[in-house]
């Protein structure tokens, strides 16, 4: 792998552990007001963020970028359902999460085609 494929594993791993820590970080701000359930869906969903760095630090074939962008997308369209869709306030925090998260996704796919491209290069 060249010097870009190896800036876009990091910037895509940073991006999943931020959005991970962004999601923990929800809990105690917002303790009070949440459910038992809402409370571990935030502390799970930023735990496997975290989680997330493994395999795309170390490069795991490609399945494995494609179930850390289908969680990612589920991820967003549960924010776009419970938030924006049911009337809630957006705050900072939901955009930055939202934000990192689509970085992830984009990255992600950046990196899964120059892995497919770099497999027709070696197998022409």
């Amino acid at each position: 792998m060249n010097m870009r494929n190896n800036v876009l594993v990091y910037a895509a791993s940073a991006s999943t552990f931020i959005a991970g820590i962004l999601h923990i970080a929800l809990v105690p701000m917002f303790f009070k007001s949440m459910t038992p359930d809402v409370t571990i869906f935030f502390i799970v969903s930023g735990l496997a963020q975290i989680f997330w760095i493994i395999p795309t630090m170390k490069r795991w074939i490609v399945p494995w970028y494609y179930i850390g962008i289908g969680g990612t997308i589920i991820l967003i369209i549960l924010w776009v359902i419970a938030i924006p869709g049911s009337g809630y306030p957006i705050g900072e925090t939901d955009v930055a999460i939202e934000a990192f998260q689509i970085v992830y996704i984009i990255l992600s796919i950046i990196i899964i085609e120059n892995t497919n491209r770099e497999k027709n290069k070696i197998q022409v």
